[in-house]
């Protein structure tokens, strides 16, 4: 149902969504990237990683890995 908003301030957005009136599909785009070391990811209560030595490969050869662009 369409109707008459008044005056908006928007202070801070921070990744999150402003929709004003109607709407039939909301798709926000984002990407990331996280390099992590062995076991640097796991979450839970009793963990136990045994992992030796580990080294993180954080060389990109090819400086881009996925588009936003295209996908609007």
């Amino acid at each position: 149902m369409p109707s008459i908003i008044g005056p908006v301030k928007v202070t801070n957005i921070g990744g999150g969504i402003i929709n004003f009136g109607d709407t039939f599909y909301i798709s926000p785009k984002g990407t990331g990237k996280t390099s992590e070391g062995s076991g640097g990811s796991n979450t839970g209560n009793i963990i136990n990683t045994n992992s030796g030595l580990n080294a993180t490969n954080t060389i990109d050869p090819d400086m881009t890995d996925q588009s936003v662009s295209g996908n609007k």
